[in-house]
């Protein structure tokens, strides 16, 4: 699975960004916000490209992007339960989650994950020994599963991606972690003097 009309992009922004102070995925970095940054990433991987958020008006999303609100369920949950639905009525096969925090993904995200996707349900990347669910590759079949998740009060991605079964693709973290995000003040300005 590797050529553009195969997967979805969604770009997830729900989160309240409260560490950083409200409104993160209008943040500005290199010149641009952050929400805008992982759209521009997000079309590199696919041709069909959404924003997942809580609150569409509290985004301002670009003109001509799709956003598609969070389903009912709390947390990224809701976001990937959206991106899953939205990709499956796409007519793709999996839907790759970026999310909007994450301003150095690799160029070569989509298609690593997409050669790994055989026989699992979901790819997610990795790091310096850390799984990142929210930049993962799930197959939209994955959907079928997340009602019964959902109904025994878990939340969490990465154990949603280990009930369905997942591999992970590893990213070296030097010179520098691609999978840096961006929680605060502090990491807006890491990530700023690395762009510089």
């Amino acid at each position: 699975m590797r050529t553009l009309d195969d997967i979805a992009v969604v770009v997830l922004a729900g989160g309240e960004g409260r560490r950083i102070g409200g409104g993160k995925p209008l943040r500005r970095l290199g010149g641009e916000t952050l929400l805008a940054r992982a759209l521009g990433q997000a079309a590199t991987f696919s041709d069909r490209v959404a924003l997942a958020v809580r609150d569409p008006a509290q985004v301002g999303a670009p003109e001509g992007v799709t956003v598609i609100p969070d389903a009912s369920v709390e947390g990224p949950l809701g976001g990937l339960a959206a991106a899953l639905g939205w990709a499956r009525d796409q007519g793709r096969a999996a839907v790759l989650t970026l999310p909007c925090d994450m301003p150095f993904v690799p160029p070569e995200l989509g298609p690593r994950l997409g050669d790994a996707l055989d026989g699992h349900a979901v790819v997610l990347a990795a790091s310096g020994g850390r799984l990142h669910p929210v930049c993962g590759l799930w197959r939209v079949t994955a959907l079928d599963h997340l009602p019964a998740y959902a109904a025994s009060g878990r939340r969490s991605l990465w154990g949603f991606a280990e009930a369905v079964g997942f591999t992970a693709v590893d990213w070296p973290v030097a010179p520098a972690d691609p999978f840096f995000n961006v929680n605060t003040a502090e990491d807006l300005a890491e990530a700023e003097a690395r762009l510089g």
